[in-house]
């Protein structure tokens, strides 16, 4: 049973040709099929990366996690103090 699913998307011809160009010239992506899950993928993570640094920059600004983190930082300013 294969693991790969058809899907047909509407590109514009200038995107069309950009996958053929790349696909000859990534070096290990020789399919298009390759350039266009190597690019979905690529996207896919810059999105979560950016989802995460927006959760750390609100948390960065909460009073709570501020407190509870300058917690952490006291009680594990010793390294030796470290559970073994």
């Amino acid at each position: 049973m294969s693991t790969r699913t058809k899907r047909t998307y509407n590109l514009s011809f200038e995107a069309v040709s950009h996958v053929r160009d790349l696909s000859g010239r990534l070096g290990s992506i020789r399919s298009q099929d390759g350039v266009v899950e190597f690019a979905i993928e690529k996207l896919y993570r810059e999105v979560q990366d950016s989802d995460e640094e927006a959760l750390w920059a609100r948390a960065a600004e909460d009073p709570e996690f501020r407190t509870e983190m300058r917690g952490i930082t006291v009680a594990f300013r010793d390294r030796d103090s470290w559970p073994t």
